[in-house]
């Protein structure tokens, strides 16, 4: 596989990188993969939401719906009635007006009238607190609390029991129009069926009576009002009729008809109207005269007239004499800017300039004197105008002023005729719809018992209860799924890294090799100079766990490495190889040892350098004792020999870190000639060298030892370090980044992992693959 800076992927996950490509394949895949990943989180969230459910269906008590069917008629019965109107209207219905009765269906009133009528103040279902299983729990919880509130229900009042059940029966009823048609269904639920269809078709019952007792006692009200105020308007219209006559007489008006064969307006009427018009016109004339004197009066007493007001005067010979002023003056500041003021020229030009200047204003004058003209003649002719307009309206007040008090009287009393006729007749229709009452609504169908329960519906209830469960444990997964910004995967190695994973190491278990093992692997082991110091096998625990366990996944693990390792060593030399990780804790220490173990136990000879000069974990771990060791070498203070620990089991040769004080500048120490040639001597003694050097966040130590490290393994723990940690690291530091022979991928949890890729669980760690080779728990 190519490298590829993982600068370049700009944090990007694998789905991001392939979406634009992807296949429905693919998009199957993916989405399987989320559901194995996440499928804990679905089927306990799903699973939790089922069980509430299942309770809900154990406890609930079983209710009945019963429904009466109820129309609105809009064809009334019309018996022993013409084709008069009748109060309360026959015309079809429209959706409000049947909203409206729906509203009444649902009202207080006829609710209580049910309630009074079916005794339910009396019925346990709308008068005690709780119902049901759980209802009978909390009483019997609640009941010690409220001990003595025990006889509340004998000692409440009427009118306490009546809102109680009325805020039940308010509660278990429902009323709702049938599509769009004029048929209403009132369906009320009950713990007891034949309770239910009663109480619906009570309700239908109360709706109709209350509906004819309306009626009846609107047209009885309405009636009597009405009788009353005939009597009165009879007398206001007679009263009205007489004054007219009266008035006529009294100020010898005679009517001729005009008033009702054209507009009614006098001659006088239209004059002032006329008048009005040219005074308005007369005034606007006016103001326009005085703006033109104004206006010339103001370009007068300038030196040169307005080129605008010249142009709106019209008036070619300003114009004319402006355009030659102007020549002049350009000409005369040009010839005394160059002969000067007192010249010849120069004076003439001014003398010209003098005379134009008084024959504009000559003819400005003029002007003037007609716009002064016209100006006095609007003035008088609006004065004339007014004059008239003031006499013809002193005139036409004097004629109309009879007549406006003949017009009030005639116009009161045609109003109170036409009410008296209005009222006349609306009481006789009333007085006809009295004999019949009869209302729009009828029952087309009455309730009957239900056969079975309407509530809980089981198949319902567990439906919805399962799809909310379902859709919330998805939302929640993909909540994780996209927070989860941590390496669980070979392919987001391969993908946000652009490099090879390696291997992925799983949790590894401490598992002491017994006494025969430990003795075969001895004996097995070339003989090596006695006076060596040789590390302890019972101090180092999960650093030689590849010895312990060599049939283990694990081990295999680190044998993948080495082979690639090998294969990369038959391209470049590859014998100086650096283990780093990002962030401390990894197991970066483990991993280099347990590696260099391993190909120690394959006959190769090894050398483990502890590089980590801020925390050695491998020198505290394999020789807390030792006294010498990397720095002393290098300072010259001990041989090489001298410093180097041995395994005795497998001949891995260890160069420990002894620090005696902190170092503040451990990267110089890695990068220096000292280092590098100490290097290049164990090349000609070792077939490897191993070098366990620091995390590359906190320090840049790493950095330093490109000079000498052939290859890096980085090790990233599975499942903990991010995303972006890794990428900005790998990304700042490019040097290392082409020298990375891989990924390795620590602390793996195979009950987990199988969820992510199916080739690194817990299956093929323990039944397709191992198992065939011997590989047991």
């Amino acid at each position: 596989m190519d490298k590829l800076s993982p600068g370049d992927n700009h944090g990007q996950t694998d789905h991001q990188t392939q979406f634009n490509s992807i296949s429905t394949r693919e998009l199957v895949d993916q989405l399987i993969g989320f559901v194995r990943r996440q499928y804990p989180i679905i089927v306990l969230i799903s699973a939790c939401a089922i069980a509430l459910s299942l309770v809900y269906l154990f406890t609930a008590p079983k209710l009945y719906t019963a429904h009466a069917m109820l129309m609105i008629d809009t064809t009334k019965v019309r018996i022993l009635q013409q084709q008069q109107q009748i109060v309360g209207g026959d015309l079809p219905l429209d959706t409000a007006q049947v909203e409206t009765q729906i509203e009444l269906l649902k009202s207080e009133a006829i609710g209580l009238s049910v309630i009074k009528d079916s005794k339910l103040t009396d019925n346990p279902e709308f008068v005690d607190s709780q119902t049901g299983f759980i209802g009978a729990v909390f009483g019997l919880i609640s009941r010690p609390v409220f001990s003595e509130g025990s006889s509340s229900r004998s000692m409440a009042s009427e009118s306490e029991l009546t809102r109680k059940a009325l805020a039940r029966f308010l509660a278990n009823r429902n009323i709702r129009r049938v599509a769009r048609t004029y048929v209403l269904d009132i369906s009320f639920t009950s713990l007891s069926a034949g309770s239910a269809a009663a109480i619906a078709n009570g309700i239908a019952e109360a709706y109709i009576l209350d509906q004819l007792d309306a009626k009846f006692q609107a047209s009885r009200r309405a009636s009597i009002w009405l009788q009353e105020r005939i009597a009165e308007l009879r007398l206001q219209a007679m009263t009205a009729d007489r004054a007219v006559l009266e008035f006529k007489e009294q100020k010898n008006i005679v009517d001729m008809g005009g008033r009702n064969g054209g507009d009614g307006r006098l001659l006088s009427d239209q004059r002032v109207v006329d008048l009005n018009s040219q005074l308005a016109s007369a005034r606007a004339t006016t103001a326009e005269a005085k703006a033109r004197l104004d206006r010339i009066q103001v370009v007068m007493t300038q030196e040169i007239p307005d080129a605008a007001v010249a142009d709106s005067l019209s008036n070619g010979i300003i114009s004319q004499l402006r355009t030659q002023y102007l020549d002049y003056d350009r000409r005369y500041h040009l010839y005394a800017a160059r002969y000067g003021s007192t010249h010849l020229a120069v004076v003439n030009l001014q003398t010209q300039m003098a005379q134009l200047r008084r024959s504009m204003s000559d003819e400005l004058g003029r002007i003037a004197e007609s716009y002064k003209s016209n100006y006095e003649i609007a003035i008088a002719r609006e004065e004339s105008l007014e004059k008239s307009l003031s006499q013809q309206i002193s005139g036409a007040q004097l004629t109309n002023r009879e007549r406006l008090g003949l017009d009030e009287l005639e116009s009161r009393a045609k109003v109170y005729h036409s009410i008296h006729d209005s009222f006349l007749q609306r009481y006789m229709e009333i007085t006809q719809q009295q004999s019949l009452p009869i209302t729009e609504a009828r029952v087309i169908t009455a309730a009957s018992q239900p056969g079975g329960s309407s509530s809980p519906q089981i198949f319902k209830i567990l439906a919805i209860a399962g799809s909310f469960g379902l859709i919330l444990s998805l939302g929640l997964a993909a909540l994780r799924e996209s927070i989860d910004r941590v390496f669980r995967t070979t392919r987001q190695v391969e993908t946000i890294l652009k490099t090879n994973c390696l291997a992925v190491l799983p949790i590894a278990k401490r598992i002491i090799a017994s006494t025969s093992e430990s003795r075969g692997a001895k004996e097995s082991t070339p003989k090596r100079n006695k006076s060596a110091k040789e590390l302890s096998p019972d101090v180092q625990g999960l650093f030689r766990q590849v010895i312990n366990d060599p049939l283990s996944s694990f081990a295999e693990g680190f044998r993948a490495i080495k082979v690639a390792a090998d294969i990369s060593g038959s391209i470049k030399q590859n014998k100086v190889i650096g283990i780093t990780s990002s962030l401390p804790h990894e197991g970066k220490s483990t991993v280099a040892c347990n590696f260099a173990e391993l190909i120690a136990h394959g006959g190769s000879k090894v050398i483990l350098i502890d590089g980590d000069l801020r925390n050695p974990t491998l020198s505290r771990r394999l020789v807390s004792n030792a006294d010498v060791g990397l720095l002393q070498v290098i300072g010259g203070k001990v041989e090489l020999h001298q410093a180097i620990y041995t395994d005795e089991i497998t001949g891995l040769a260890f160069l420990p870190a002894v620090i005696e004080s902190r170092l503040a500048h451990s990267s110089e120490i890695l990068s220096s000639d000292a280092f590098r040639q100490m290097v290049e001597g164990l090349r000609k003694t070792y077939d490897y060298i191993i070098i366990d050097f620091p995390p590359l966040a906190p320090v840049v130590d790493v950095r330093a030892t490109t000079n000498v490290v052939d290859s890096y393994v980085f090790v990233v723990e599975w499942g903990r370090t991010r995303l972006n940690m890794v990428q900005r690291q790998l990304g700042s530091a490019p040097e290392i980044f082409d020298r990375l022979l891989g990924v390795v991928l620590n602390k793996a949890n195979v009950k987990v992992l199988d969820r992510y890729e199916d080739y690194y669980g817990r299956y093929y760690y323990k039944k397709n693959y191992y198992a065939r080779y011997g590989y047991t728990h």
